[in-house]
């Protein structure tokens, strides 16, 4: 069921020299203490707090005054939908539900005795760079001089960094990969509320892909990799020795996530060097878009495969888009799914679950938002996942609310904190059924690891 599951953060802290003048603390060693006792209690790293007992925690930034900033990041879709066609459900009014949360939050004794200022900025998907993103960083972090940002759609490689070495704590809602390297380097400032570590992802695909017999037969298996850092790391890591014990041979594609036009074009390439190697499966890894579109140039090269699928690709959106995405992809799809608004349609997992995901649906209809599906919420959850969160943690903040109290309460929120949106610490196989013309659940919630 739902509800149940802890944020993803890093294990480890380190020294980061943050902007406008904040320096470093002196060392300490509460956080360390409590994240031992709470991995002693869990037994389990999926969805940990990060800090070790080998870096002090850097003060970031201060709340000061009687409200904490805290910026919602929204992402502009409709030219993407222009320009490849791609069609997606209607997420309704994303300001409004900036509103309805910072209006609850509020409503509630605000944020450690704070209220609540939650602005919304709205970010055009097609325009992404690195270059675009480090502006929204600094207006995020100079002009704005935000406390906190809840990242959407946020896919360069320069953005995570930017915002940790101002001193901005990141509630990380975008659909791309975070290792537990990435969340160690940018510790305290990077946290997930919703999504899992792609370290257990990543196995977790691979194991369930060979259960369900999709490399039987075949020695071979295309990957399509969106290129960054946390998946040159765990591809080396964790991906190449799981094909060595299956003896399956990667043909890995590397695709550069700079922009459009080297997101199509990674793609095509990798469906040319698949159709000429007479490979017949494919996985996608690290997010980023790259599945759809590589299914989408693929056809053009004629190029067919069966095709791995997890939630980090957007699952529905392949069942959505029937005419850009050709219906032979989805024969045979097979993988694995913890975020059931990206997954599945609400037939086949009723709408709402779990109490996290129907007290996230009241504080919208109480500002009369309505979603007609779960996946119509998909971007309304993980806003009011990362909301909970943020309040949860600073209202147990001692002392000051900087980016070091708020952290020494986060690590300590265990269940007091839930998402709306992910299995308990787990994910379900996940696979397309022909006679529904859907994706499906099958099986129950298997944990990570």
């Amino acid at each position: 069921m739902l509800g149940t599951t802890r944020p993803q953060w890093g294990r480890a802290a380190r020294r980061l020299n943050a902007r406008d003048g904040v320096g470093a603390p002196p060392r300490r060693t509460g956080l360390a203490v409590a994240m031992a006792a709470l991995l002693v209690l869990t037994g389990c790293s999926t969805w940990m707090p990060g800090a070790s007992d080998k870096e002090a925690i850097n003060a970031g930034r201060t709340a000061v005054g009687a409200t904490v900033k805290v910026v919602f990041i929204n992402v502009d879709l409709q030219a993407v939908a222009d320009i490849t066609g791609f069609q997606v459900a209607d997420a309704g009014n994303a300001q409004a539900q900036v509103q309805a949360l910072e209006d609850w939050v509020n409503a509630n004794g605000g944020v450690g005795g704070k209220q609540l200022d939650a602005v919304y900025r709205r970010y055009d998907a097609s325009l992404d760079s690195p270059a675009a993103e480090e502006a929204l960083c600094k207006q995020v972090t100079q002009d704005d001089r935000a406390f906190a940002v809840v990242l959407d759609g946020q896919f360069q490689d320069n953005a995570r960094p930017c915002y940790a070495a101002a001193g901005t704590i990141m509630l990380d809602a975008t659909l791309v990969a975070s290792d537990s390297q990435q969340r160690e380097e940018l510790s305290p400032y990077l946290w997930s509320p919703t999504f899992p570590n792609y370290d257990d992802v990543m196995p977790a695909l691979i194991s369930s892909l060979a259960d369900n017999d999709f490399f039987a037969g075949r020695t071979k298996v295309g990957v399509v990799v969106a290129d960054t850092p946390p998946n040159r790391r765990l591809v080396k890591k964790v991906a190449e020795p799981a094909f060595a014990d299956l003896g399956i041979e990667p043909e890995i594609a590397w695709v550069d996530t700079t922009d459009q036009g080297t997101l199509f074009q990674g793609n095509d390439a990798a469906a040319v060097t698949f159709r000429a190697a007479k490979i017949d499966r494919v996985m996608f890894m690290g997010g980023a878009r790259i599945g759809a579109i590589f299914t989408t140039v693929a056809a053009a090269q004629s190029f067919e495969a069966k095709y791995s699928i997890s939630s980090i690709d957007s699952p529905q959106f392949f069942v959505n888009n029937p005419d850009t995405i050709p219906p032979a992809a989805l024969s045979g799809m097979v993988g694995i799914g913890s975020i059931p608004s990206l997954d599945v349609a609400d037939a086949q997992y009723p709408f709402p679950q779990g109490k996290a995901e129907k007290q996230c649906m009241r504080i919208y209809a109480d500002a009369d938002i309505e979603f007609t599906s779960r996946e119509a919420a998909r971007v309304a959850l993980p806003y009011c996942d990362a909301a909970r969160m943020f309040k949860l943690a600073a209202d147990g903040a001692d002392g000051d609310l900087t980016a070091e109290s708020w952290a020494q309460a986060a690590v300590g929120l265990g269940d007091s904190y839930v998402s709306s949106g992910a299995f308990s610490g787990g994910y379900r196989v996940m696979r397309f059924d022909e006679a529904c013309g859907c994706l499906k659940y099958v099986g129950p919630v298997r944990e990570f690891g």
